[in-house]
């Protein structure tokens, strides 16, 4: 999805199969540790024990994956999967187990003490092979919009065409699909309208999202989610600022990108063509956005990884730059590994499903940092 480092990823159905150039030793995306416990080194998990609905939350997700390592599909995933003791029988058991404490414990000790004794700690190896991870956060815009093309609603998210499969490569360029300026003029595209925005940044957002709720004119609210895209790498414009010089790696949040682009007219257009990954999109009637393993993704508890080197479904917790929940410092929360995305590569990228809406936006747009990565695993 992105390699800008803004939240954004676009959200896709289906899972791959390892791939076998992932099984040499050095590239081994965990690493076991032995040298601490879940308490000492990873804290605990405040927002869980006091933040009304977190535990409600956090098992729903846990039920979700659940379900699909109840699948076969799951199963035929991890049969390669190249971290020696991570597998599909090992990874769902520690999931029925952790739900039962979480579940049956009578205070956060008991818990905490319950998981250290029970658990063992594998680590992502990071972007440079010593366990530092690159945290973003990614979001479900809220936005109006209409059914027809009116003066104030002239910004289209188009549908899945349905030759598409029969599209030459490479694709056309987003410039050809919806025009330099997102209005759609003489676009191939016409007549495949899902619904009208009045502003280009917003269309752009979703389509960087990969969701979306809609609020009509007549009132009503629908859903919209990913239903395919076209043959190019993301390329995200916070990445592309960055490398311009407008802004720094460091400076860089969602909030900041888009009051640069809005109090620059066309800029917009420049940046947007620069990627040209397109997304088309579907009704989902009210569904929740979906992660890459074909569950919901839940809000503070799903997570979007390489699923080409993390194991989809599986347990996790983070320490991560989330500076609404522990001001500036980094947070610790367990959470699903349910998701990926297009520009989420190597060990060293995690995404982190904020939820829906304008204030789930905004925390999105401000996680941008290193943290760390582990997952739990019961003792064999």
């Amino acid at each position: 999805m992105k390699k800008s480092t803004i939240a954004l990823l676009s959200l896709t159905l289906g899972v791959a199969l390892w791939s076998p150039k992932l099984l040499i030793a050095s590239e081994v995306p965990l690493r076991k540790t032995q040298q601490c416990s879940v308490r000492r080194c990873l804290g605990t998990d405040e927002l869980l024990w006091n933040s009304k609905g977190e535990k409600q939350a956090l098992l729903r997700s846990i039920n979700n994956s659940l379900g699909y390592l109840d699948t076969p599909t799951s199963a035929e995933v991890y049969e390669n999967y190249p971290v020696p003791g991570v597998t599909h029988d090992r990874v769902r058991r520690s999931l029925v187990r952790f739900r039962e404490l979480l579940m049956h414990s009578s205070s956060k000790a008991e818990f905490q003490a319950a998981i250290d004794r029970e658990f063992e700690i594998y680590k992502s190896v990071g972007k440079d092979g010593r366990g530092t991870v690159m945290f973003t956060g990614y979001f479900e815009p809220l936005y109006r919009g209409s059914r027809t093309r009116t003066r104030e609603y002239r910004y289209p998210l188009y549908g899945k065409p349905t030759d598409f499969d029969l599209w030459s490569k490479p694709h056309p360029t987003r410039a050809q699909l919806e025009g330099y300026d997102g209005l759609g003029g003489k676009s191939p595209l016409a007549g495949n309208e899902v619904v009208w925005l009045r502003d280009r940044m917003e269309a752009y957002l979703v389509q960087v999202q990969g969701s979306a709720r809609i609020k009509l004119t007549n009132g009503e609210t629908i859903s919209v989610g990913y239903a395919g895209s076209t043959d190019y790498p993301y390329v995200s414009i916070g990445g592309e600022l960055i490398k311009d010089g407008v802004i720094t790696r460091s400076q860089l949040s969602l909030p900041r990108m888009v009051a640069y682009l809005r109090s620059h007219p066309g800029k917009l257009n420049e940046y947007a063509s620069r990627n040209n990954r397109f997304i088309f999109f579907r009704e989902t009637h009210g569904a929740p956005p979906m992660g890459n393993i074909n569950v919901p993704v839940t809000a503070n508890r799903s997570i979007a990884t390489d699923k080409d080197l993390m194991p989809p479904g599986a347990l996790a917790v983070i320490r991560a730059p989330i500076t609404d929940f522990n001001r500036g410092r980094l947070t610790t929360l367990y959470v699903l590994d349910q998701d990926t995305g297009s520009a989420i590569k190597t060990p060293g990228r995690v995404d982190i499903f904020m939820g829906s809406g304008p204030v789930a936006g905004d925390r999105a747009g401000k996680i941008n940092g290193p943290g760390e990565l582990y997952y739990l695993l019961l003792k064999n």
